[in-house]
């Protein structure tokens, strides 16, 4: 591996097959400290299955993950959460039956695991963590939802509520799948502004099918057709290249 100390999230010549097809061709891409990049590509580019693997999801039949250095390619989802790579998922993944503040606390109590379950819902709660989940529903704008049922909160909310949960737990790197998805303009924006605040104090990367609603963000982008890389890099460079203005904006819907 190329040593990079400012590297964070490397993958390298990355291949995945699915019986005789294959969904990822020799891609690499990293993700510095504190950046914010974007995976785009159309339907069946292989971003997805891309993304599957840098989480653990898959393990590729060649090539190697590295996280600060660490070989981590052949390490579960849940090794890489205590390691601080968070992801989120298409489909909100709340829990409707709680209240919005209670998703909050179990996802610090999943993640950190310091206190018991029985505690952390039916007890005083450490002084420290409830501060913490207080700052967090106010960083998202979700103090005003705190004590709402989350099956009565809409998609939009639902989709902030989830970034929280990602987020409430300080991880290092934040794996986003196309977190737009189902969401109006006006649902995309609030998830925007809630993106905007983490803008070099985390690094994130979010897979979307189309740019425009993230070129303003992201500082870098790797642009997937038919299960190749075809150009990472700088935003405004790789969009404006020959070959992504070729094979890119065709496929794009």
């Amino acid at each position: 591996m190329n040593s990079n100390s400012q590297m964070i999230l490397q993958a390298e010549n990355i291949t995945k097959r699915f019986g005789g097809m294959t969904a990822v061709n020799n891609v690499s891409f990293s993700l510095a400290k504190n950046e914010i990049a974007a995976l785009i590509g159309a339907n069946g580019a292989g971003k997805t299955t891309f993304f599957n693997i840098l989480t653990g999801n898959y393990i590729p039949e060649e090539g190697a993950i590295y996280y600060k250095g660490q070989d981590i390619t052949r390490l579960s989802p849940e090794i890489r959460v205590d390691l601080g790579i968070m992801r989120t998922f298409q489909l909100a993944s709340t829990f409707d039956n709680l209240k919005v503040i209670d998703n909050l606390r179990l996802a610090y109590y999943r993640a950190t695991n310091k206190f018991s379950l029985r505690k952390t819902f039916f007890s005083r709660m450490d002084r420290i963590v409830s501060a913490k989940i207080d700052e967090c529903l106010e960083t998202f704008n979700l103090t005003k939802l705190a004590d709402r049922m989350t099956a009565n909160i809409s998609l939009g909310e639902k989709r902030v509520l989830e970034i929280a949960m990602s987020l409430v737990t300080d991880p290092e790197v934040l794996l986003l799948d196309e977190p737009f998805a189902g969401l109006s303009e006006v649902e995309i924006d609030e998830c925007l502004t809630v993106l905007r605040q983490q803008v070099h104090k985390k690094t994130i990367l979010i897979v979307e099918h189309k740019i425009s609603k993230i070129q303003d963000l992201v500082e870098k982008v790797g642009v997937m057709v038919e299960g190749v890389m075809i150009a990472s890099g700088e935003t405004n460079e790789v969009l404006n290249c020959e070959r992504v203005r070729k094979e890119y904006w065709k496929t794009a819907e």
